[in-house]
């Protein structure tokens, strides 16, 4: 990749905001609910000064998130605590999937075409067109997954950032192996807790395969992930 302008009248926001939908994973809507103390209630519709709701919601099934290897570790281990990388040079990667899977013949195929070994996050596509909001409960849908041998692959490339526009980079069923994830987080994933997974992004289409730089807005819960914007 050659030294380039980079264009701040482009910005693309790739997230999905935690509401009805996007869901997955079999659970229910969020919950936004007002807070009543005695007589007092925290609505303006029922007769409160201010709207001050509690919010009820699992980060990895409502909306764009990005986890830590603390999402298959025992121990607790905070995305925010670990999250430094605010600004990134990114690769945009349409790949379509081929019988469910996405596999490293294919992924390597568009790599070789515009890849770059010096890039720390990779953006995948696997659907050309992003869904619509009809479309967006994803439970039970099977949806595409990366085959395990892409996460090994970008973990040796050096690539410290993988995103994807599905629920998550693995099978919905997998009987738990999480192939993709222990693949991309290696062998010792408690020793890489400074690289992530972001999942359930929306990549629209006039956003073109190619390079960019990637700010990638984490929200700082102390949990294995959290809600984020990738802009």
């Amino acid at each position: 990749m050659k030294d380039s302008a980079l264009n701040l009248q482009f910005i693309a926001d790739l997230s999905l905001p935690v509401g009805d939908i996007p869901r997955a994973w079999y659970i229910d809507a969020p919950t936004f609910e007002p807070v009543r103390l005695g007589n007092w209630v925290g609505s303006v519709g029922e007769g409160g000064a201010v709207n001050f709701f509690n919010v009820g919601f699992n980060p990895h099934a409502h909306g764009t998130h990005t986890e830590t290897a603390g999402h298959i570790l025992p121990e607790r281990h905070s995305v925010h605590r670990y999250f430094k990388d605010y600004f990134t040079k990114a690769l945009v990667l349409t790949v379509a999937p081929s019988n469910g899977v996405v596999s490293l013949k294919d992924f390597k195929a568009r790599w070789e075409i515009i890849g770059d070994s010096a890039v720390t996050s990779v953006i995948v596509r696997t659907e050309s067109e992003p869904r619509s909001v009809a479309t967006q409960a994803y439970s039970n849908t099977d949806w595409p997954y990366l085959d395990a041998a892409i996460g090994t692959f970008l973990r040796e490339q050096g690539v410290d950032h993988l995103l994807i526009d599905q629920p998550s980079v693995d099978r919905e069923e997998d009987g738990g192996a999480l192939a993709c994830h222990r693949a991309f987080w290696g062998p010792q994933p408690e020793k890489l807790l400074h690289r992530t997974i972001s999942e359930l992004l929306y990549i629209p289409a006039h956003v073109q395969d190619g390079y960019y730089l990637l700010n990638l807005q984490v929200a700082p819960f102390d949990n294995d992930a959290a809600p984020s914007r990738p802009l």
